[in-house]
């Protein structure tokens, strides 16, 4: 069965990533309700290879910053597009939306919806 994938990457502060977890935790919780099959946040923990673009490059981390690698998985585009618009009519995700009260800068959030290729 083909799936679509909402990808993000995400600077986060060392000393916020508690924060965002509770904040993700809550999150997820609400897009799994309304429909999506799977929801991941990923931090970074082996960051530092050599010869390759590192995830916190990627990501445009700054000193003191880690990155999250978080997806959410959907039947396809179209259901996804259904479940996002549920989503953010949810009451319970207004106050988490406010780019104030992210424990991250939300103009630096990496994100695109990609259509899956290969599934095992």
């Amino acid at each position: 069965m083909a799936r679509y994938v909402d990808g993000f990457l995400i600077p986060v502060p060392r000393r916020k990533v508690e924060a965002y977890r509770r904040i993700a935790q809550k999150a997820g919780k609400v897009w799994i309700e309304h429909g999506a099959l799977e929801f991941r946040e990923c931090v970074g923990d082996d960051l530092k290879v050599k010869g390759v673009v590192p995830f916190t490059r990627a990501g445009r981390a700054k000193a003191g910053e880690t990155v999250f690698f978080s997806w959410i998985v959907f039947k396809s585009r179209a259901h996804r597009d259904r479940v996002n618009a549920k989503v953010m009519k949810d009451a319970r995700l207004a106050n988490m939306m406010d780019g104030k009260a992210m424990p991250f800068d939300v103009k630096r959030m990496v994100y695109g919806g990609f259509r899956a290729l290969v599934n095992l």
